[in-house]
C-alpha cells in the first residue's frame, strides 16, 4: 500500500474512473475502482482502502445504500458523494448516511485533491490515536500478568486478533483467565468504547437463556408482560462474550449460529428481524471438537467460533509466572486492605512455586488474598497458606508422601486422601460446593457431611 493511502473509486462511468485513477496516482496515491455497487462493495471488502470516491447513482443501485454498507462495517473509512446535480437535500442525506463530503460533476481536480489529502490526514491522525489508545490500554490491564514464553505469545496473538473483528474462541482449564483475556481483546479493538456484554450459559434454562439472548415480545410466553431488548442488541457496536459455550443447548446453538453468519436474529415470539453488528468472543473448558464428533456440538457452529484459538496454559506449565502473579496479587490487595508492603517469605514462595495449582491463577488468587487478610506482620510465611497446598499429592516426592502415612491405619489413609479429593475438587471450582457436587456426580447433602465431617474449613476459602 502507498503510504500516502488507498482510495477505492466506484463510478459507473468508465472515463470518470480513468481520469480519476490517473489523478490519484499522480499524486502518489494507490487507486482502484469499480463500476458498479456489487463490485464496489467485493473490493472494499476483499481490499484495504482509506478512503472511498462513491457515485450517488450506480446501475445496480443507490450510492446511498452503499455507503451505509460501507460505514456499518467500517465506520472509520472516509466517503466523498459524487453526483451530477447539485442538492442541498441531497448532501444532507449523505452526510447524515456519514460521508464526509459531497462533490458534484465536473469538479475542480486541485480542490477535489485538496479534500482527498485532508480526510486522509484526518483518517491517519484518527488511526495513530487509537493505536495510542490500543497502547495505554494494554498497559492500563495489569491484571494480565506473564512474562514466560508461553503467556507472551498469548499476548501477542491477542495484539493481533484485538484490532479484528473476527470471532475468537477462548479455551483453557477453569481459572486460567479467559474472561481476563476477552476483556483485553475487547479494551484493545475499535469497539472499545462500546458494550463489553458477558453471557453465563450454563446457568439458565434454553427458554431463559434465548430470551435474554434475543429479547422478547409483549405475550411470546406466560410471563411476558412487555417487550424486552436482548443482550445482542444491547451489545449492538460492542462485543459478546459467551463463558462456557459448550454447555448451550443444541436448539440454541442453531439460533448463535445465524447471528454469526447473517448478523441478524428475532425475537422470541416475535416476526421481525433485527440487524446487529455484534463481534463474538466464546470460552471454553471442554473441548469443543470432541463435543461436535460426538454429536453434542454443532460442528458448523464449531467452524464459525473457531476462527482464531487462543489456548490459555495451565499455571503448572507457566510456574515461571507465579512470583509476578504473587507481586501482583499482594500489591492489589494489599491496597484493597490497607495492608501495603506485604511479601511471601522464601519458605512460602517456595511452597507456591512446587504446588500444581489445579485451580489455576484463579486459585492461586484466593490463596494470595486469604493470606493478606490473614497476615499478622509483612512477612507472610508458609503456615499463612492453604494447607491444601501441602496436602497435595503432586508437592513434594514419592518418599514424602510415603513418610507422610507411615504409621497411620488403612481408615486413616482413606480418609486423609478423601480430605485431599474434596480439596482439590473445591479448588477447581472456585469453592463452589454446588459445582463440586455436580462434578462428583453425589448430592449437594452429601457432600455437605463429607465437608462437615472431614473438617474441611471452607469459611475462609470464597469466590473472592
Amino acid at each position: 500500500m502507498s503510504p500516502k493511502g488507498s482510495v477505492l473509486i466506484i463510478d459507473d462511468e468508465q472515463e470518470i474512473r480513468e481520469s480519476l485513477e490517473q489523478l490519484l496516482r499522480l499524486e502518489g496515491y494507490q487507486a482502484g475502482s469499480a463500476s458498479t455497487a456489487e463490485e464496489g462493495l467485493k473490493k472494499f471488502e476483499g481490499g484495504v482502502f482509506d478512503l472511498v470516491l462513491l457515485d450517488i447513482n450506480l446501475p445496480d443501485g443507490n450510492g446511498l445504500d452503499l455507503l451505509k454498507s460501507i460505514k456499518h462495517d467500517s465506520p472509520e473509512i472516509s466517503v466523498i458523494m459524487i453526483t451530477a446535480y447539485d442538492s442541498s437535500q441531497m448532501a444532507f442525506q449523505a452526510s447524515k448516511e456519514g460521508a464526509e463530503s459531497y462533490v458534484t460533476k465536473p469538479w475542480d481536480n486541485d480542490k477535489l485533491l485538496l479534500e482527498v489529502r485532508n480526510l486522509l490526514d484526518k483518517s491517519r491522525l484518527r488511526a495513530e490515536n487509537l493505536q495510542l489508545r490500543r497502547a495505554l490500554k494494554r498497559f492500563a490491564l495489569p491484571n494480565l500478568v506473564g512474562r514466560s514464553d508461553k503467556m507472551q505469545k498469548v499476548m501477542d496473538l491477542i495484539t493481533q486478533v484485538a484490532i479484528s473483528r473476527a470471532t475468537v474462541l477462548i479455551s483453557g482449564e477453569s481459572g486460567t483467565g479467559k474472561e481476563l483475556v476477552a476483556k483485553t481483546i475487547h479494551a484493545m479493538s475499535p469497539r472499545a468504547d462500546r458494550a463489553f456484554v458477558p453471557v453465563n450459559t450454563g446457568s439458565m434454562p434454553v427458554d431463559l437463556l434465548e430470551s435474554t439472548l434475543f429479547g422478547h415480545v409483549k405475550g411470546a410466553f406466560t410471563s411476558a408482560i412487555a417487550t424486552k431488548r436482548g443482550l445482542f442488541e444491547l451489545a449492538d457496536q460492542g462485543t459478546i462474550f459467551f463463558d462456557e459455550i459448550g454447555t448451550v443447548g443444541v436448539e440454541t446453538q442453531a439460533k448463535l449460529l445465524r447471528v454469526i453468519q447473517e448478523r441478524e436474529f428475532m425475537r422470541l415470539g416475535g416476526t421481525e428481524t433485527i440487524k446487529v453488528d455484534v463481534r463474538i468472543l466464546a470460552a471454553t473448558n471442554a473441548d469443543l471438537r470432541k463435543l461436535a464428533l460426538a454429536g453434542h456440538f454443532r460442528e458448523d457452529l464449531y467452524y464459525r467460533l473457531n476462527v482464531i484459538n487462543i489456548c490459555l496454559p495451565p499455571l503448572r506449565e507457566r510456574k515461571e509466572d507465579i512470583p509476578h502473579l504473587v507481586e501482583h496479587f499482594l500489591k492489589k490487595f494489599g491496597e484493597e486492605n490497607s495492608r501495603l508492603g506485604l511479601q511471601f517469605s522464601p519458605a512460602a514462595m517456595k511452597a507456591v512455586m512446587d504446588y500444581d495449582w489445579p485451580g489455576n491463577v484463579r486459585e492461586l488468587e484466593n490463596a494470595v488474598e486469604r493470606a493478606v487478610v490473614l497476615a499478622s506482620g509483612p512477612t507472610l510465611g508458609p503456615d499463612i497458606l492453604p494447607e491444601q497446598i501441602f496436602q497435595d499429592g503432586s508437592h513434594g516426592g514419592q518418599g514424602e508422601a510415603a513418610q507422610e502415612f507411615a504409621g497411620r491405619s488403612l481408615f486413616e489413609i482413606m480418609e486423609a486422601k478423601e480430605r485431599q479429593v474434596i480439596l482439590d475438587m473445591l479448588a477447581r471450582t472456585n469453592w463452589s460446593q454446588t459445582d463440586a457436587a455436580e462434578r462428583f456426580k453425589i448430592p449437594l447433602s452429601t457432600l455437605n457431611q463429607k465437608i462437615k465431617r472431614l473438617q474441611i474449613d471452607v469459611k475462609h476459602r470464597g469466590e473472592g
